[in-house]
């Protein structure tokens, strides 16, 4: 059962060994359209560049010793600063592996919440604590431009969730949500991959 397997992901996502950077860092990168970070992405790739920074951040901050005391701060203040220029405020270890962020512009993510592997949200999207705590989204799951995600919902492997919905109850896996306030309805939708 999704919901089972999504309640299970409420402990953070930690980036614990460089294996597990690689293996994020290398997820991101696909989903987000590259083959792999490239110094010129910072430039170029907004998002790609800012994905980078937060899994260095999150790398980082899990680490032990005087390089990890020097190296942390750094990558924190860097990590707020492209997320303040890109309109993002989105908490840290909270987001599995294979994030992709369609547009820069406003996004929201709580840091209590819990997002799976591969999802792909849209810009102006608003994924907040309420009631019961914060959302936990399943592996899979496509969030649409101007969305809100509020509450302790859990959102089921694969759903899609229209753009403009304001989600306030459980979505199953593989099911749609759309409307103010969001109606859920059963429904095959494919899951998104870059072309």
């Amino acid at each position: 059962d999704s919901g089972t397997r999504a309640a299970d992901r409420r402990g953070p996502l930690m980036i614990r060994t460089r294996d597990d950077l690689a293996a994020y860092q290398a997820a991101d990168a696909y989903m987000n359209g590259v083959d792999r970070w490239r110094p010129r992405h910072a430039l170029t790739r907004g998002v790609v560049h800012f994905l980078h920074v937060m899994r260095l951040s999150e790398f980082w901050e899990n680490q032990r010793g005087p390089l990890a005391r020097l190296v942390t701060p750094f990558y924190k203040v860097r990590m707020r600063r492209l997320a303040e220029r890109l309109g993002f405020d989105i908490g840290r270890h909270c987001i599995g592996p294979g994030f992709s962020i369609a547009h820069s512009g406003l996004l929201v993510v709580h840091p209590d919440a819990r997002i799976g592997a591969r999802c792909r949200i849209h810009q102006g999207v608003t994924i907040g604590a309420g009631r019961g705590g914060a959302p936990v989204i399943g592996d899979d799951v496509f969030i649409g431009p101007n969305a809100i995600v509020l509450g302790g919902v859990s959102i089921g492997d694969k759903a899609f969730i229209y753009p403009s919905a304001v989600v306030t109850c459980d979505v199953p896996a593989g099911h749609a949500a759309a409307g103010v306030p969001a109606t859920v309805r059963p429904g095959k939708h494919a899951t998104w991959r870059p072309a």
